[in-house]
Protein backbone atom coordinates (compact mmCIF):
# COMPACT_ATOMS: atom_id res chain seq x y z
CA UNK A 1 0.00 0.00 0.00
CA UNK A 2 1.38 3.41 -0.96
CA UNK A 3 2.07 6.19 1.51
CA UNK A 4 -0.60 8.38 -0.10
CA UNK A 5 -3.22 5.68 0.42
CA UNK A 6 -2.04 5.22 4.01
CA UNK A 7 -2.42 8.95 4.66
CA UNK A 8 -5.81 9.12 2.97
CA UNK A 9 -7.04 6.30 5.19
CA UNK A 10 -5.51 7.91 8.27
CA UNK A 11 -7.31 11.18 7.53
CA UNK A 12 -10.65 9.50 6.90
CA UNK A 13 -10.31 7.33 10.01
CA UNK A 14 -9.55 10.44 12.08
CA UNK A 15 -12.70 12.15 10.78
CA UNK A 16 -14.93 9.07 11.08
CA UNK A 17 -13.70 8.37 14.60
CA UNK A 18 -14.93 11.66 16.08
CA UNK A 19 -17.80 11.53 18.59
CA UNK A 20 -20.60 12.03 16.08
CA UNK A 21 -22.47 10.02 13.48
CA UNK A 22 -20.36 9.56 10.35
CA UNK A 23 -21.00 12.39 7.88
CA UNK A 24 -23.13 14.39 10.29
CA UNK A 25 -20.99 17.53 9.89
CA UNK A 26 -21.49 17.53 6.14
CA UNK A 27 -19.25 19.93 4.23
CA UNK A 28 -17.15 20.61 7.32
CA UNK A 29 -15.98 16.99 7.23
CA UNK A 30 -15.11 17.08 3.53
CA UNK A 31 -13.40 20.44 4.02
CA UNK A 32 -11.33 19.04 6.89
CA UNK A 33 -10.39 16.05 4.73
CA UNK A 34 -9.30 18.36 1.90
CA UNK A 35 -7.18 20.54 4.18
CA UNK A 36 -5.65 17.43 5.75
CA UNK A 37 -4.80 16.00 2.32
CA UNK A 38 -2.77 19.14 1.65
CA UNK A 39 -1.10 19.55 5.03
CA UNK A 40 -0.49 16.04 6.34
CA UNK A 41 2.55 14.53 4.66
CA UNK A 42 3.43 11.85 7.19
CA UNK A 43 1.42 9.90 9.79
CA UNK A 44 3.25 11.38 12.78
CA UNK A 45 2.06 14.91 11.90
CA UNK A 46 -1.71 14.41 11.98
CA UNK A 47 -2.59 18.01 12.88
CA UNK A 48 -3.82 20.93 10.79
CA UNK A 49 -2.98 24.62 11.10
CA UNK A 50 -3.67 27.98 9.51
CA UNK A 51 -0.78 30.42 9.37
CA UNK A 52 -1.32 34.14 8.77
CA UNK A 53 -4.34 33.92 6.44
CA UNK A 54 -3.67 36.35 3.61
CA UNK A 55 -6.32 37.89 1.38
CA UNK A 56 -5.07 39.26 -1.94
CA UNK A 57 -7.05 41.67 -4.10
CA UNK A 58 -5.70 41.81 -7.66
CA UNK A 59 -6.71 44.98 -9.50
CA UNK A 60 -6.56 45.82 -13.19
CA UNK A 61 -8.31 47.80 -15.92
CA UNK A 62 -9.70 46.50 -19.21
CA UNK A 63 -9.66 47.73 -22.79
CA UNK A 64 -13.09 46.26 -23.43
CA UNK A 65 -14.56 48.72 -20.90
CA UNK A 66 -14.51 51.42 -23.62
CA UNK A 67 -17.56 49.69 -25.14
CA UNK A 68 -19.77 50.59 -22.16
CA UNK A 69 -20.19 47.00 -20.92
CA UNK A 70 -20.35 47.99 -17.24
CA UNK A 71 -22.42 50.35 -15.14
CA UNK A 72 -19.30 52.26 -14.11
CA UNK A 73 -16.34 53.87 -15.94
CA UNK A 74 -12.81 52.50 -15.57
CA UNK A 75 -11.91 55.34 -13.18
CA UNK A 76 -13.86 53.46 -10.51
CA UNK A 77 -11.17 50.75 -10.41
CA UNK A 78 -8.60 53.20 -9.06
CA UNK A 79 -11.20 54.74 -6.75
CA UNK A 80 -11.98 51.34 -5.24
CA UNK A 81 -8.32 50.42 -4.86
CA UNK A 82 -7.93 53.62 -2.87
CA UNK A 83 -10.92 52.60 -0.74
CA UNK A 84 -9.30 49.22 0.00
CA UNK A 85 -6.17 50.97 1.17
CA UNK A 86 -8.14 53.35 3.38
CA UNK A 87 -10.34 50.60 4.87
CA UNK A 88 -13.55 52.01 3.38
CA UNK A 89 -14.83 49.14 1.20
CA UNK A 90 -17.05 46.14 1.84
CA UNK A 91 -14.07 43.81 2.08
CA UNK A 92 -12.51 45.97 4.80
CA UNK A 93 -15.72 45.71 6.80
CA UNK A 94 -15.87 41.95 6.31
CA UNK A 95 -12.34 41.30 7.56
CA UNK A 96 -12.44 43.74 10.48
CA UNK A 97 -11.56 41.93 13.73
CA UNK A 98 -10.62 38.74 11.84
CA UNK A 99 -7.28 37.05 11.20
CA UNK A 100 -7.20 38.10 7.55
CA UNK A 101 -4.19 40.11 6.40
CA UNK A 102 -5.20 42.19 3.35
CA UNK A 103 -2.82 42.86 0.46
CA UNK A 104 -3.84 45.03 -2.50
CA UNK A 105 -2.03 44.33 -5.78
CA UNK A 106 -1.93 46.81 -8.64
CA UNK A 107 -1.63 44.65 -11.75
CA UNK A 108 -2.30 47.62 -14.02
CA UNK A 109 -4.95 50.24 -13.32
CA UNK A 110 -5.43 53.32 -15.48
CA UNK A 111 -4.81 55.85 -12.75
CA UNK A 112 -1.72 54.74 -10.88
CA UNK A 113 -1.89 55.68 -7.21
CA UNK A 114 1.02 57.28 -5.34
CA UNK A 115 3.60 54.75 -4.20
CA UNK A 116 2.83 53.50 -0.73
CA UNK A 117 3.53 50.40 1.28
CA UNK A 118 -0.13 49.35 1.27
CA UNK A 119 0.03 48.51 -2.45
CA UNK A 120 2.02 45.70 -4.04
CA UNK A 121 3.26 46.96 -7.38
CA UNK A 122 2.80 44.28 -10.06
CA UNK A 123 1.91 46.66 -12.88
CA UNK A 124 1.92 45.39 -16.45
CA UNK A 125 0.67 48.65 -17.95
CA UNK A 126 -2.24 51.05 -17.49
CA UNK A 127 -4.89 48.86 -19.11
CA UNK A 128 -4.96 45.44 -20.77
CA UNK A 129 -5.87 45.06 -24.44
CA UNK A 130 -9.46 45.10 -25.69
CA UNK A 131 -9.99 41.34 -26.04
CA UNK A 132 -12.60 41.79 -28.75
CA UNK A 133 -9.86 43.17 -30.99
CA UNK A 134 -6.40 42.23 -29.68
CA UNK A 135 -4.72 39.98 -27.08
CA UNK A 136 -5.23 41.04 -23.49
CA UNK A 137 -1.50 40.78 -22.80
CA UNK A 138 1.56 40.98 -25.00
CA UNK A 139 4.09 38.14 -24.81
CA UNK A 140 6.37 40.23 -22.59
CA UNK A 141 3.52 41.26 -20.28
CA UNK A 142 2.46 37.63 -19.97
CA UNK A 143 5.96 36.56 -18.95
CA UNK A 144 6.14 39.42 -16.46
CA UNK A 145 2.77 38.46 -14.96
CA UNK A 146 4.21 35.04 -14.11
CA UNK A 147 7.35 36.59 -12.59
CA UNK A 148 5.28 39.05 -10.55
CA UNK A 149 2.92 36.35 -9.30
CA UNK A 150 5.69 34.03 -8.19
CA UNK A 151 7.39 36.86 -6.30
CA UNK A 152 4.14 37.89 -4.57
CA UNK A 153 3.47 34.38 -3.29
CA UNK A 154 7.08 33.75 -2.27
CA UNK A 155 7.07 36.91 -0.15
CA UNK A 156 4.01 35.84 1.87
CA UNK A 157 4.54 34.06 5.17
CA UNK A 158 1.29 32.11 5.04
CA UNK A 159 -0.16 28.70 4.19
CA UNK A 160 -3.64 29.90 3.16
CA UNK A 161 -4.42 32.56 0.57
CA UNK A 162 -7.77 34.07 -0.35
CA UNK A 163 -8.03 35.43 -3.88
CA UNK A 164 -10.15 38.47 -4.72
CA UNK A 165 -10.22 41.01 -7.54
CA UNK A 166 -11.21 44.47 -8.63
CA UNK A 167 -11.55 45.73 -12.19
CA UNK A 168 -14.38 47.46 -14.03
CA UNK A 169 -15.62 45.17 -16.87
CA UNK A 170 -13.71 42.11 -15.67
CA UNK A 171 -16.73 39.81 -16.00
CA UNK A 172 -16.12 40.16 -19.76
CA UNK A 173 -12.69 38.46 -19.85
CA UNK A 174 -13.87 35.92 -17.28
CA UNK A 175 -16.84 35.06 -19.51
CA UNK A 176 -14.59 34.81 -22.57
CA UNK A 177 -12.25 32.43 -20.75
CA UNK A 178 -15.10 30.16 -19.69
CA UNK A 179 -16.62 30.21 -23.17
CA UNK A 180 -13.35 29.21 -24.83
CA UNK A 181 -12.40 26.60 -22.22
CA UNK A 182 -15.79 24.89 -22.21
CA UNK A 183 -16.88 25.44 -25.80
CA UNK A 184 -19.80 27.71 -24.88
CA UNK A 185 -21.37 30.62 -26.71
CA UNK A 186 -21.61 34.12 -25.30
CA UNK A 187 -25.34 33.59 -24.77
CA UNK A 188 -24.54 30.62 -22.53
CA UNK A 189 -22.09 32.39 -20.28
CA UNK A 190 -22.36 36.21 -20.42
CA UNK A 191 -24.46 37.80 -17.69
CA UNK A 192 -25.35 41.26 -16.46
CA UNK A 193 -22.26 41.65 -14.27
CA UNK A 194 -22.72 44.72 -12.10
CA UNK A 195 -26.25 45.25 -13.42
CA UNK A 196 -26.10 46.41 -17.04
CA UNK A 197 -29.27 46.91 -19.09
CA UNK A 198 -30.44 44.70 -21.97
CA UNK A 199 -28.86 46.86 -24.66
CA UNK A 200 -25.50 46.72 -22.88
CA UNK A 201 -25.90 42.97 -22.43
CA UNK A 202 -26.41 42.51 -26.18
CA UNK A 203 -23.27 44.53 -26.87
CA UNK A 204 -21.32 42.57 -24.27
CA UNK A 205 -22.37 39.23 -25.74
CA UNK A 206 -21.48 40.38 -29.25
CA UNK A 207 -18.03 41.47 -28.09
CA UNK A 208 -17.37 38.20 -26.29
CA UNK A 209 -18.44 36.21 -29.35
CA UNK A 210 -16.02 38.34 -31.37
CA UNK A 211 -13.25 37.72 -28.85
CA UNK A 212 -13.60 33.94 -28.70
CA UNK A 213 -13.86 33.64 -32.49
CA UNK A 214 -10.64 35.65 -32.83
CA UNK A 215 -8.44 32.77 -31.63
CA UNK A 216 -8.22 29.14 -32.71
CA UNK A 217 -6.03 27.69 -29.98
CA UNK A 218 -7.51 25.89 -26.96
CA UNK A 219 -4.17 25.80 -25.15
CA UNK A 220 -4.90 27.25 -21.68
CA UNK A 221 -1.97 29.66 -21.50
CA UNK A 222 -2.86 31.02 -24.91
CA UNK A 223 -6.49 31.46 -23.82
CA UNK A 224 -5.28 33.32 -20.73
CA UNK A 225 -3.00 35.64 -22.69
CA UNK A 226 -5.52 36.33 -25.44
CA UNK A 227 -8.79 36.53 -23.46
CA UNK A 228 -7.77 37.26 -19.88
CA UNK A 229 -6.56 40.47 -18.29
CA UNK A 230 -3.72 41.78 -16.17
CA UNK A 231 -5.32 40.73 -12.88
CA UNK A 232 -6.73 37.39 -14.07
CA UNK A 233 -3.38 36.36 -15.56
CA UNK A 234 -1.52 37.35 -12.41
CA UNK A 235 -4.07 35.49 -10.26
CA UNK A 236 -3.77 32.31 -12.33
CA UNK A 237 0.01 32.30 -12.04
CA UNK A 238 -0.23 33.13 -8.32
CA UNK A 239 -2.51 30.13 -7.81
CA UNK A 240 -0.05 27.87 -9.61
CA UNK A 241 2.79 29.16 -7.45
CA UNK A 242 0.67 28.73 -4.31
CA UNK A 243 0.14 25.11 -5.29
CA UNK A 244 3.89 24.61 -5.77
CA UNK A 245 4.43 26.00 -2.27
CA UNK A 246 1.64 23.79 -0.86
CA UNK A 247 -0.63 26.64 0.22
CA UNK A 248 -4.41 26.43 0.43
CA UNK A 249 -6.18 28.57 -2.18
CA UNK A 250 -9.58 30.12 -1.44
CA UNK A 251 -11.41 30.99 -4.65
CA UNK A 252 -13.84 33.90 -4.48
CA UNK A 253 -16.48 34.45 -7.17
CA UNK A 254 -16.98 34.43 -10.93
CA UNK A 255 -13.78 36.24 -11.98
CA UNK A 256 -11.48 34.42 -9.57
CA UNK A 257 -13.01 31.14 -10.71
CA UNK A 258 -11.89 32.01 -14.26
CA UNK A 259 -8.31 32.23 -13.01
CA UNK A 260 -8.79 28.93 -11.16
CA UNK A 261 -10.23 27.25 -14.27
CA UNK A 262 -7.15 28.25 -16.27
CA UNK A 263 -4.84 27.12 -13.47
CA UNK A 264 -6.66 23.76 -13.41
CA UNK A 265 -6.31 23.39 -17.16
CA UNK A 266 -2.57 24.03 -16.85
CA UNK A 267 -2.06 21.89 -13.73
CA UNK A 268 -4.98 19.53 -12.89
CA UNK A 269 -3.43 18.52 -9.55
CA UNK A 270 -4.08 22.01 -8.20
CA UNK A 271 -7.69 20.90 -7.60
CA UNK A 272 -6.69 19.43 -4.22
CA UNK A 273 -5.70 22.92 -3.01
CA UNK A 274 -8.69 24.90 -4.31
CA UNK A 275 -11.47 25.78 -1.85
CA UNK A 276 -14.43 27.45 -3.58
CA UNK A 277 -15.81 29.97 -1.12
CA UNK A 278 -19.22 30.66 -2.62
CA UNK A 279 -21.42 30.57 -5.69
CA UNK A 280 -21.88 34.05 -7.11
CA UNK A 281 -25.18 35.54 -8.15
CA UNK A 282 -23.62 36.06 -11.60
CA UNK A 283 -25.89 33.85 -13.68
CA UNK A 284 -23.31 31.43 -15.09
CA UNK A 285 -21.19 30.84 -12.00
CA UNK A 286 -23.21 27.85 -10.83
CA UNK A 287 -22.91 26.32 -14.29
CA UNK A 288 -19.15 26.86 -14.31
CA UNK A 289 -18.67 25.31 -10.86
CA UNK A 290 -20.65 22.27 -12.00
CA UNK A 291 -18.37 21.89 -15.03
CA UNK A 292 -15.39 22.07 -12.67
CA UNK A 293 -17.04 19.40 -10.50
CA UNK A 294 -16.67 21.66 -7.47
CA UNK A 295 -19.11 22.50 -4.71
CA UNK A 296 -18.86 25.90 -3.02
CA UNK A 297 -19.12 26.37 0.74
CA UNK A 298 -21.66 29.21 0.65
CA UNK A 299 -24.53 30.60 -1.41
CA UNK A 300 -25.26 34.15 -0.24
CA UNK A 301 -26.27 35.73 -3.58
CA UNK A 302 -23.09 37.81 -3.58
CA UNK A 303 -21.84 39.41 -6.79
CA UNK A 304 -19.53 42.17 -5.60
CA UNK A 305 -16.09 40.63 -5.89
CA UNK A 306 -13.31 42.17 -3.75
CA UNK A 307 -12.76 38.75 -2.17
CA UNK A 308 -15.88 39.19 -0.03
CA UNK A 309 -16.97 35.57 -0.40
CA UNK A 310 -13.46 34.30 0.28
CA UNK A 311 -13.32 36.41 3.44
CA UNK A 312 -16.57 34.92 4.74
CA UNK A 313 -15.28 31.38 4.23
CA UNK A 314 -12.45 31.68 6.76
CA UNK A 315 -14.53 30.88 9.89
CA UNK A 316 -15.75 27.69 8.21
CA UNK A 317 -12.20 26.73 7.31
CA UNK A 318 -11.08 27.44 10.86
CA UNK A 319 -13.98 25.35 12.17
CA UNK A 320 -12.89 22.44 9.98
CA UNK A 321 -9.33 22.71 11.28
CA UNK A 322 -10.46 22.88 14.91
CA UNK A 323 -12.87 19.99 14.44
CA UNK A 324 -10.07 17.83 13.04
CA UNK A 325 -7.55 18.82 15.70
CA UNK A 326 -9.62 19.08 18.89
CA UNK A 327 -12.90 17.17 18.76
CA UNK A 328 -12.69 14.01 20.87
CA UNK A 329 -12.82 10.59 19.27
CA UNK A 330 -14.55 7.46 20.46
CA UNK A 331 -11.09 6.00 21.06
CA UNK A 332 -10.22 8.96 23.32
CA UNK A 333 -13.27 8.15 25.45
CA UNK A 334 -12.68 4.42 25.42
CA UNK A 335 -15.89 3.74 23.50
CA UNK A 336 -16.21 0.98 20.94
CA UNK A 337 -19.13 1.05 18.52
Amino acid sequence: MSTSIDLTQLIQNTINGKIKPIGSLGKIESLAAQIASVQITEPSHNKLHLQNPSLLIFAGDHGIAKHNVSIAPSDVTSLMVNCFINSQAAINSFIKDTDWQLHVIDCGIQRELPAQTAIINARLGNCCGDISEVPALSESQFKQAKINAEQIITNLNTNIIGFGEMGIANTSPASAIFAKLFGLSANDIVGVGTGINNDQLDIKRSLIDKAISRIDSNEPKNILRELGSFEIATMAFAMLESFKQNKLIIVDGFIVTAAAAIALAIEPQIKSHLIYAHVSNESAHKQVLARLNSEPLLDLSLRLGEGTGAALALPLIQAAVNFYNHMASFDDLGITL
